[in-house]
C-alpha cells in the first residue's frame, strides 16, 4: 500500500509496506488465543462439542468482524482468509484435549484472554490504520477488535460482560496501549517496534489489573437520587 498521510486527529503516520505480514501476524496470534479463551469458557458451561465449538469462533473472530463491518472493509477477514478459521479450529482443539488430561489453572481464562485483547487490539488498529484512518479511530477500532468478541462470548453464556465487572481494568488497558502505539507511530516508529510495544502495554496493565485488583472509581448516585 504506498504511503499517504492520516487525516487528523494525529496525523501524519506512514504506514510500510510490510505491514500487512505484521498485521496478518497479529491476528492470527489473537485467534488463536481468543478461540481458547471461548472454548475454556464453554468447558466452564459444560456446553458440548458443537458448544465449545461455536463459543471459541465467536470469541476469535467477533470483535474482528465488528471492526471490517464498521470500516465497511469487505470480504470479512476470516471469509477472505480461510486460515483464521483453520487456527480457530486447531487452538479449540488443543485446548479440548489439554482440559480433559489436566486441569486448568483458576486464572487460565482472564491471562488467555488478555493475551488475545493484546494481540488483536494492536492488530485491529493496524488494520484501520492501514485504511488512512485518523489516530482516533484506529484506537477505537483496536479497542472494538480487542473487545467485542470477548463481550458476545460472555453474553452467550449469560454472564455479565467482563468489560463491565468492576473486578479489574479490562478497556482501559487496551485503550492505553493503542493510544501509545498511535503516539509511536507518529513520530516516526515502525509498526513492527511500535505495535510490539503498544500489546506489551495492554498484556502488562491487562495482567497487573489481575494481578492485583486494579479498578477504576464507580459512579456513585446522590443521596436524593431514586
Amino acid at each position: 500500500m504506498a504511503h499517504e498521510a492520516l487525516p487528523a486527529l494525529i496525523a501524519p503516520i506512514l504506514v510500510p509496506q510490510n505491514t500487512a505480514v505484521l498485521i496478518h501476524s497479529f491476528m492470527l496470534l489473537a485467534v488463536a488465543v481468543f478461540a481458547a479463551s471461548g472454548a475454556l469458557a464453554a468447558g466452564r458451561r459444560k456446553l458440548d462439542l458443537i458448544g465449545v465449538i461455536v463459543l471459541a469462533m465467536v470469541t476469535a473472530v467477533g470483535g474482528g468482524t465488528a471492526r471490517d463491518v464498521l470500516l465497511d472493509r469487505h470480504p470479512i477477514f476470516w471469509i477472505a482468509d480461510p486460515t483464521f478459521i483453520v487456527a480457530c479450529l486447531a487452538a479449540t482443539a488443543v485446548t479440548w484435549l489439554w482440559v480433559r488430561y489436566y486441569a486448568p489453572p483458576d486464572r487460565a481464562l482472564s491471562y488467555a484472554d488478555a493475551i488475545g485483547l493484546a494481540f488483536s487490539g494492536v492488530s485491529g488498529a493496524q488494520v484501520a490504520e492501514n485504511l488512512g484512518m485518523s489516530g482516533l479511530i484506529i484506537v477505537l477500532m483496536g479497542t472494538i477488535t480487542g473487545c467485542a468478541g470477548g463481550l458476545m462470548r460472555d453474553v452467550l453464556t449469560a454472564q455479565v460482560p467482563l468489560i463491565f465487572r468492576k473486578s479489574e481494568l479490562y478497556v482501559t488497558t487496551c485503550i492505553a496501549g493503542l493510544i501509545a502505539y498511535v503516539l509511536l507511530r507518529r513520530f516516526g516508529m515502525t509498526a513492527t517496534v511500535a505495535g510490539s510495544i503498544g500489546a506489551a502495554i495492554i498484556l502488562g496493565l491487562r495482567l497487573a489489573s489481575i494481578r492485583w485488583k486494579i479498578t477504576l472509581p464507580e459512579m456513585h448516585l446522590g443521596k436524593d437520587s431514586a
